[in-house]
């Protein structure tokens, strides 16, 4: 019984497993016949499934923060810019995409893929910017055909609004595309292609502040491109703005001032070192620079022969020429060579050795003491108080003005100018110094080179008699609320050493050539402010005796640098007209325009200087009652405006 029992057991037992092995079977079975289905039979169906549900990345653009000058008036703004784009994961044939694309809004078909195979690497739900700053006929034509064109969008961007056109264009600077190498430097982490960046001026130097942060929404879109949800979403946060030390009033009369002719000008706060006007003409439209520059405005600018692109003001370097007897007058003096009554002979030309230099004024101005050699530029008393000091105490001297490297301004790659000393000379070409050219270098030629910040902060320490500020353009610093975030203090980074009486003596020279008959800057007086001043011309080339017929590009160069009022300084101005030829006719009636702007402009019944035209010469001597610059006819000879 026990034995039947047991079999039994055994059968049901395997009968029991059996079942149970098929019902396991049928169901692996069902599922493989559905794996089966699904990815076989309806493979089509659920790709297009899968298909309908997509991501798509939003992106958002932030504002640029604006850009005011020192009262408050807005110099750079924002306005909407379109751009073309394109989601990769939604375009089905690449080729023909871009053929429809350049031949509906006529855009070069061969940059559209460089910028494609460009982003290659990136989320195939991002954007690729196509084409920046298209205009409105070109979105509306993509609207019109947005069924033809499969994954392609219009973004909107915030780009740069210059409300003054080029008025401070080298100072404000422009912005473009960041380009494929910024994108993989230091610090560009956060951008995108198709992202703007600065590329010049404050725009380029204060990047970090004024460029915000974008935003964007991670959509889920169907096949139609409508949305179905967000995702998730970031708000983009608006730059902070920039309240340049700049008067918008000052920049315009010097920029006016200068009319066609090219060069630069610097204004600077004598008591602080802040910068109140900033020139270089010709000037540039960097509007033009957001998009794709026309090819024949390109080449206009690089085949004009008074290097609009240049910012002069900042890198171009000069021969200060006879401004620079500021600095020689005062090594003179602390060296004990020359005093107020020390006085030489100047008969036109002065002797050394087998050479002969040459006064300006070829029939000489006789008996010359310091304020006469200032006033009336003589070049005989330079090159023997020259001989007397040698170059390296006058390159002693100019160091204390911190000549000969950058003054540390705000912007990129300022220029250092050159102060040359033996030493210099012997390293830099393996010659020793010969005494001849401490005559040039003593009336700022030869090696010496200034740029026109240099030359602005050099006449501004004289003016204060000693302080030497860093001269700056960033006033403060505002976020989106107009909450000041960041404010510029004066830095005052060198002091002199000269005596307060070689101070003195040297302004009350600058005083007479402004005010006093034979003074070489007449053309910068004004009737109600006590302007000091020195002229200047630099020799770009050895020139023949006659210029009748120079080459504009060997023309001289022509310089003024004035501090006012005389009693107690305020501003200073450095001004260079480049092939001007004239210091005093070229350069002087510039300044004048600058500091007769400043001045009106603190008139509170007259915010805006009157519209004038350059100073011209009256046939009286002085015109008391104008309240432009006072209009001087020429007293010191054919050529006294040095």
């Amino acid at each position: 019984m026990k034995e039947r029992r047991f079999v039994r057991e055994v059968v049901e037992s395997k009968h029991r497993i059996l079942i149970l092995s098929f019902i396991v079977g049928a169901v692996f079975f069902l599922l493989l016949m559905r794996l089966w289905h699904l990815q076989i039979l309806s493979s089509d169906t659920y790709r297009e499934k899968s298909e309908n549900n997509r991501l798509r990345f939003v992106p958002v653009a932030a504002s640029r923060g604006a850009i005011l000058d020192r009262n408050g008036k807005v110099l750079v703004s924002n306005r909407p810019s379109f751009s073309l784009a394109v989601v990769p994961q939604e375009v089905v044939d690449k080729e023909s995409l871009l053929t429809q694309l350049s031949i509906l809004l006529t855009l070069d078909r061969a940059e559209m893929s460089e910028r494609w195979e460009k982003n290659m690497g990136r989320a195939k739900y991002y954007p690729i910017v196509l084409a920046s700053n298209i205009t409105r006929d070109q979105v509306e034509i993509v609207e019109e055909n947005r069924l033809r064109l499969p994954g392609v969008e219009i973004e909107m961007k915030p780009v740069r609004e210059y409300t003054n056109g080029v008025l401070g264009a080298h100072l404000l600077g422009y912005i473009g595309e960041v380009s494929e190498k910024e994108l993989v430097q230091k610090g560009y982490e956060e951008y995108n292609p198709g992202d703007y960046i600065g590329k010049n001026g404050i725009e380029r130097a204060l990047e970090n502040e004024l460029h915000g942060n974008d935003g964007g929404k991670q959509l889920e879109v169907d096949a139609r491109g409508r949305v179905l949800r967000t995702i998730s979403e970031t708000y983009p946060s608006v730059g902070n703005s920039v309240v340049l030390t700049i008067d918008s009033l000052v920049q315009k009369q010097a920029e006016r001032a200068f009319g066609d002719q090219a060069g630069a000008a610097v204004a600077m706060d004598v008591n602080s070192g802040e910068i109140l006007a900033f020139v270089s003409n010709p000037g540039f439209d960097p509007a033009l620079f957001s998009g794709k520059l026309p090819a024949n405005i390109w080449k206009g600018y690089l085949e004009d022969k008074r290097h609009p692109l240049e910012n002069k003001a900042l890198s171009g370097q000069y021969p200060p020429g006879s401004t620079f007897k500021v600095v020689t007058a005062l090594a003179g003096l602390q060296d004990n060579k020359i005093n107020e009554s020390t006085a030489v002979n100047c008969n036109g030309s002065y002797t050394l050795g087998t050479s002969t230099f040459k006064c300006w004024n070829k029939k000489g101005h006789g008996t010359t003491n310091l304020r006469k050699s200032l006033r009336e530029s003589c070049d005989v008393y330079y090159y023997q108080l020259g001989e007397k000091l040698g170059v390296d105490k006058i390159a002693a001297a100019s160091k204390e003005f911190l000549l000969g490297s950058p003054m540390g301004i705000d912007l990129q790659n300022e220029k250092p100018g050159l102060i040359p000393t033996s030493d210099w000379k012997l390293k830099r070409f393996g010659k020793r110094w010969y005494h001849g050219e401490t005559l040039s270098v003593s009336i700022g030629q030869g090696y010496v080179l200034m740029t026109p910040i240099q030359l602005a902060s050099m006449i501004g320490t004289v003016a204060n008699e000693g302080t030497i500020y860093r001269p700056h353009l960033v006033k403060r610093i505002v976020d989106a609320d107009g909450k000041p975030l960041r404010e510029t203090k004066p830095e005052v980074i060198g002091k002199t050493t000269f005596s307060k009486e070689a101070y003195r003596l040297v302004k009350q020279g600058l005083y007479a050539v402004v005010n006093e008959a034979g003074g070489t800057g007449a053309q910068a007086r004004l009737y109600d402010v006590k302007v000091a001043g020195k002229t200047g011309t630099s020799q770009v080339v050895k020139m023949r005796d006659s210029k009748l017929g120079t080459p504009y590009q060997y023309r001289d160069h022509a310089l003024f640098v004035a501090f006012a009022p005389f009693d107690k300084p305020e501003i200073a101005v450095a001004v260079v007209v480049e092939h001007g030829e004239h210091g005093g006719s070229a350069a002087a009636p510039i300044a004048g325009r600058i500091l007769r702007a400043y001045f009106d402009g603190k008139k509170p019944a007259q915010k805006e200087p009157a519209e004038s035209l350059k100073p011209e010469v009256n046939d009286e001597n002085v015109d008391v009652k104008s309240s432009e610059t006072i209009k001087v006819k020429n007293v010191g000879g054919e050529n006294a405006d040095d």
